[in-house]
């Protein structure tokens, strides 16, 4: 990614919004009726890892990975109690680019991709159209994926999700042989040229496409139908190393900040958010028997003070009192390392600096989801195997986070992992799913939004298999006592245009966004 992606970013963004009948009698070279294939894709691998953190800042308030202190913001009466806004696009950035931003951009690259033999280009296609059913099906549930693009309609019913999960892998089936393929005019510069992630290596995509097949099918772990060992089969195909993880830089050279890391304090997307106390539980000791987190001081932050780490109740949050009970000393600094709202063009931490790489799917990740379905399976070696790669892995990622671009924290050491990963409360000789999803959770906090709370919904909230976990104690008024499922789908173009069709899926009822998904169902 680099300024060249930052132009090629708006003029796909033009031609999603172009005027046919103009194209039809105006032939301007600055602004081509038909583009290579190629040049598609810059753009919507921007949004393919960065759209997700768009509406991290919502998901991460349902999975408690932060809190927002704005009291615009109102953090009591909406996300943080497991709520929504209503008439409020918030939590729909995924919606919004799935079907617009690659939505017929998609279409055509694919189209010439395939036209060209360009089976490469082809595959990256597929994976991106899977990753967009994927998004949006554990998110909002219900979908519209036959009828998304019929241009002859001006309303779209829902498919069911059982009917999503199946067209995603069908689509990364159809992927992975396309990738396998070295015939036909497969070509590693034409496909580097618009690729900013793997540079063109097709066999770097196809582990991804692996990688995302594993995680497809492991939320179907509910399910009668679930196969762990196909599961674990997949992620021995994907991601060998942390080498292999499919991350995006921002090179943060625009004036306007546009292709600067959307969490970086530039973008000022996350000045005002705060740590929650159940992460740090997770790493300073209390739910993993005393033991401190090495990356506990390279992740999170420490209180004002500069004396404790410390989170926020999300009980004690208001609009009166954004930090609850906390006083002004005992209040955690921003993600960036600095009071308040400080830290504008200074040195920041872990993934929260304006040139951080961020990820759509990690060696880590993919490791605990083996462990995950090892354990399920019966074979507690290999769970235990999978969970140390996992860990491991993450240390690594953390330190290679603090390198990107600066960050202050510093590396930590050989020792520090060593003594970590020797400890029994940390890695016992039998590892629990607790041991596995809390630090799965660790794993992929800050960025892994969609499958942390995917996760959450998959074991039902359950503070048994998330260490210290509770929902509200008050939540949303519309939600009747019931904790958050899905969120509502995007509100200017579906309750606005699309009503009759969301009225067939109960998308009207006050608590719909508190109906369970199907794929969490037995």
């Amino acid at each position: 990614m680099n300024t060249r992606h930052a132009a090629v970013l708006a003029g796909m963004l033009a031609l999603s919004g172009g005027c046919k009948s103009f194209l039809d009698v105006n032939t301007n070279p600055n602004g081509p009726q038909s583009v290579s294939a190629n040049l598609y894709l810059p753009a919507m691998l921007h949004w393919f890892v960065t759209s997700p953190q768009y509406d991290g800042r919502f998901v991460g308030h349902y999975a408690q990975e932060w809190i927002s202190t704005s009291t615009a913001f109102d953090p009591a009466q909406s996300w943080g109690r497991m709520g929504y806004q209503a008439g409020s696009d918030n939590g729909a950035m995924q919606w919004r680019d799935v079907y617009w931003s690659l939505g017929q951009n998609l279409i055509d690259m694919n189209a010439k991709a395939q036209a060209e033999q360009r089976w490469d280009l082809l595959g990256v296609g597929l994976i991106l159209k899977a990753w967009g059913w994927q998004v949006l099906t554990d998110l909002h549930g219900e979908i519209i994926i036959k009828e998304a693009f019929d241009e002859s309609r001006t309303a779209f019913d829902y498919d069911t999700q059982d009917y999503a999960y199946s067209e995603v892998q069908r689509l990364l089936d159809s992927a992975i042989v396309l990738l396998k393929r070295t015939d036909g005019a497969v070509d590693q510069t034409y496909l580097a040229f618009g690729d900013h992630i793997y540079n063109g290596d097709r066999t770097k995509w196809l582990k991804l496409a692996a990688g995302m097949l594993a995680l497809s099918l492991n939320h179907f772990s509910n399910k009668a139908s679930y196969d762990p060992a196909r599961v674990i089969r997949l992620v021995d195909s994907s991601f060998t190393s942390n080498t292999d993880d499919a991350l995006l830089a921002y090179p943060c050279t625009s004036t306007d900040f546009a292709d600067c890391n959307f969490w970086g304090r530039s973008r000022n997307n996350i000045t005002l958010y705060r740590q929650t106390q159940f992460v740090v539980s997770l790493m300073n000791g209390t739910q993993f028997g005393g033991v401190v987190d090495p990356r506990m001081t390279r992740m999170l932050t420490i209180d004002s003070a500069n004396t404790t780490y410390r989170g926020l109740d999300i009980n004690a949050v208001t609009t009166q009192r954004p930090f609850g009970a906390l006083t002004g000393p005992q209040q955690p600094n921003n993600f960036f390392g600095y009071f308040g709202s400080l830290g504008l063009g200074l040195p920041a931490r872990y993934i929260f600096a304006d040139r951080s790489k961020i990820p759509n799917m990690t060696y880590a990740e993919l490791q605990f989801i083996k462990a995950e379905a090892a354990l399920q399976m019966g074979d507690a070696a290999l769970a235990r195997s999978a969970y140390i790669n996992g860990v491991s892995s993450h240390i690594d990622f953390v330190n290679a986070r603090n390198l990107d671009a600066g960050q202050t924290p510093t590396q930590i050491t050989a020792a520090e992992k060593t003594a970590f990963l020797a400890d029994a409360n940390i890695v016992p000789a039998t590892i629990t799913l607790s041991h596995i999803m809390s630090q799965k959770y660790i794993a992929l906090w800050g960025w892994g939004h969609n499958e942390l709370w995917m996760d959450m919904r998959r074991y039902h909230y359950d503070p048994v298999v998330f260490r210290g976990f509770a929902p509200p104690t008050t939540l949303f008024g519309d939600n009747g006592g019931k904790v958050v499922q899905r969120i509502r789908p995007r509100y200017n173009s579906e309750y606005v245009w699309n009503r009759d069709a969301l009225g067939a899926i109960h998308g009207l009822d006050i608590d719909y966004h508190t109906r369970e998904l199907w794929i969490t169902q037995p």
